[in-house]
């Protein structure tokens, strides 16, 4: 079952990446460079849904790489304390069907599963009955990196998209955007949001409230995750919400 916004309209996903209990980001999927910006997950997901934020999105960073859940009372507390405000996205050594499961009874509104989905795209079908997938497909230049983005998979992106019939959404990310502040890849969206099957959400790269500007131009978009650039200041929650509200009345007022 898929699940767009309003007039197909993306909605934002504020980042929130967890590595041992803190938030981190890394550049380019590289954990030996890494910058932590707090050590209360929770309070950070609680202000981005006080500024208005629909969606957290959050990365397991340590079960991505490892496989070993040990921030899942983190992402717990996370939706606990966003409940009937912002619902929680999240991410990172999502394997098998009995983590789909934990993550749903833990308030979870939607997983996302990608190494395991490139692994055994039926596991997608089956987490499907229990939860919303997201199936993520991180990439460097076109081909499909698992296991905390250490590890090519020699699928394309392209060809993956067919392989997920039953995927909520897919979350599309350019790793060598990611954390690097350079600009989304808009080109590329633009082409999966055409071919993907499935409302598609960009990751990676978002910058300035141009590149929200700029993302909310590609028909179909479904969601936008922006992390660095909240946590350097670069714009607001607030700012970006505002840009996709006004970037909506724009398109409807040219459309009346």
């Amino acid at each position: 079952m898929n699940e767009t916004t309003s007039n197909g309209w993306p909605e934002l996903y504020p980042a929130i990446d967890l590595r041992g209990g803190h938030v981190v980001r890394l550049r380019q999927g590289d954990y030996a460079d890494e910058t932590v910006y707090g050590d209360d997950p929770a309070a950070v997901a609680s202000a981005f849904a006080d500024a208005g934020s629909p969606w957290i999105h959050v990365v397991d960073l340590d079960a991505a790489k490892s496989g070993d859940p040990v921030n899942r009372p983190v992402v717990a507390a996370i939706a606990s304390a966003v409940d009937g405000r912002a619902r929680v996205q999240t991410g990172g050594g999502v394997r098998t069907l009995d983590d789909a499961r934990q993550l749903a009874d833990a308030g979870v509104a939607r997983v996302v599963m990608g190494s395991a989905a490139v692994r055994d795209p039926a596991l997608v079908e089956q987490a499907s009955q229990v939860v919303r997938v997201a199936v993520g497909l991180d990439h460097r230049d076109g081909e499909i990196a698992v296991h905390g983005w250490t590890q090519g998979s020699g699928l394309q992106l392209e060809a993956a998209y067919g392989l997920f019939p039953t995927a909520d959404v897919f979350v599309i990310t350019d790793i060598g955007r990611d954390g690097m502040l350079a600009g989304p890849d808009l080109d590329g969206l633009a082409r999966s949001a055409a071919t993907a099957g499935a409302p598609v959400i960009a990751s990676g790269g978002v910058a300035t409230l141009d590149d929200v500007t700029a993302l909310a131009a590609i028909d179909g978009l479904a969601g936008i995750i922006t992390g660095k650039a909240l946590y350097e200041g670069r714009f607001t929650v607030p700012d970006a919400l505002a840009v996709l509200a006004s970037a909506r009345r724009a398109a409807g007022e040219r459309s009346s």
